[in-house]
């Protein structure tokens, strides 16, 4: 992962991990690798972290605990380039992360992709919760009939059940905050796909924190610990 890099790996991580786990800007991070003797520039942080955090994200996912089957599903918005974009999330009935999807627009052919990936990673889900959006039920119902239409096995596929509820969903509307408040510290973002690849790294240290992944060790590793196991 780390081959042909100029800089060592424990400093590249260091400055990964910071820059998504704290409100800390690129040029606080230039210049507290300063204060440590090492001469790193704010702009090759940044690329670091787009470079990196995919990679991370992808080995943490490998890791993931699995789903409780039942899902709260919403799509906060986030601005980039001074337009807003949309993350579509999934999380579960114990508030785990079930999956994201940054999208540039929030609409029926977004929800379906949506809805066509986090099942493919995690299984179906028994129940769905959705705020009140018509275009999201719509796509689980659409989605939920394909599958089942195309389900060869003995068994047969139950419908996903879908439940509207303002209050239900409160608790994916608490787990957007801790995005937002790290976003909103880098005062957005200028492309789609940097805040994909940083949006994706600020989740994965939420699902870090929130122990979500497994490993061999009996006691949770710290964030770095997490880190250095990833990239091993």
């Amino acid at each position: 992962m780390f081959k042909v890099r100029h800089f060592d790996r424990s400093v590249i991580l260091l400055c990964i991990r910071w820059y998504l786990a704290y409100n800390l800007s690129l040029r606080d991070l230039e210049e507290m690798m300063a204060e440590r003797g090492i001469s790193v520039d704010h702009a090759t942080i940044h690329r670091w972290v787009i470079h990196y955090s995919p990679e991370l994200l992808e080995c943490f996912n490998q890791r993931r605990k699995a789903d409780t089957g039942k899902w709260h599903i919403d799509e906060p918005y986030i601005k980039v380039r001074g337009q807003w974009r949309y993350l579509y999330w999934a999380i579960d009935s114990n508030s785990d992360t079930v999956e994201f999807w940054f999208s540039e627009r929030r609409n029926r052919a977004a929800a379906n992709r949506f809805l066509r990936k986090a099942p493919k990673r995690h299984g179906r889900p028994e129940r769905i919760v959705i705020h009140g959006s018509q275009t999201n039920r719509e796509a689980i119902m659409s989605c939920d009939t394909t599958d089942r239409l195309a389900d060869r096995s003995r068994g047969k596929l139950e419908p996903i059940r879908v439940q509207r509820s303002r209050y239900l969903n409160n608790r994916i509307e608490q787990d957007h905050r801790a995005v937002k408040r790290r976003v909103r510290a880098m005062r957005g973002f200028k492309a789609v796909n940097s805040a994909r690849a940083i949006v994706g790294g600020i989740e994965m240290i939420h699902m870090m924190r929130e122990g979500q992944a497994k490993y061999a060790c009996k006691a949770q590793p710290s964030l770095a610990e997490q880190f250095n196991l990833l990239a091993a």
